[in-house]
């Protein structure tokens, strides 16, 4: 596989890989050495590529595992929080205001999840992942990765109501 075969390949899913990582170690600096390593290593295995029937699934399956791995590692501790991925023009200082105190609850509700439910709500509302290919990516059952994305869904749901109605986090 050439130079040019590889890129056609691996750069449609590129900003998917990107997103993943950053939701998983939060900084930004972090999620793009993430995914410069992780093409790094596709780089590598690019003779093999033609083997999988989904190179995009076998990546974000390597992204996970890389972010994992960073995660367990003593650079962990290293790593900052960073919420500055949301903007919106023409829009007042307090419905602005409301907006990014929304999207940062959201994220941090998100951030609270278990693992497993945060990887499966990342790839489906966000990826935009169809069941079957998550199941593929995490090694789960169609059905398993459904009733985990609900009880996300639910989690994130009531405690927005929550913190809408009573302040509370």
């Amino acid at each position: 596989m050439n130079q040019s075969e590889f890129l056609k390949t691996v750069m449609p899913f590129k900003d998917k890989v990107f997103r993943l990582a950053k939701r998983l170690l939060v900084s930004t600096e972090e999620a793009e050495d993430a995914t410069q390593e992780l093409y790094f290593k596709l780089w590598n295995k690019k003779e093999n590529l033609k083997e999988y029937k989904s190179v995009e699934a076998f990546a974000m399956t390597m992204t996970k595992n890389y972010c994992f791995d960073r995660l367990k590692s003593k650079q962990a501790s290293n790593l900052t929080l960073v919420h500055s991925n949301y903007k919106e023009k023409d829009t007042s200082l307090d419905k602005k205001t409301d907006l990014n105190d929304s999207v940062s609850i959201v994220h941090q509700l998100i951030e609270n999840l278990p693992e497993q439910q945060k990887i499966i709500i990342q790839l489906r509302d966000i990826e935009q992942y169809e069941f079957d290919e998550i199941a593929k990516m995490l090694d789960l059952k169609p059905t398993a990765i459904r009733v985990s994305l609900s009880r996300a869904r639910k989690t994130i749901r009531e405690q927005l109501i929550k913190q809408h109605n009573y302040g509370i986090n």
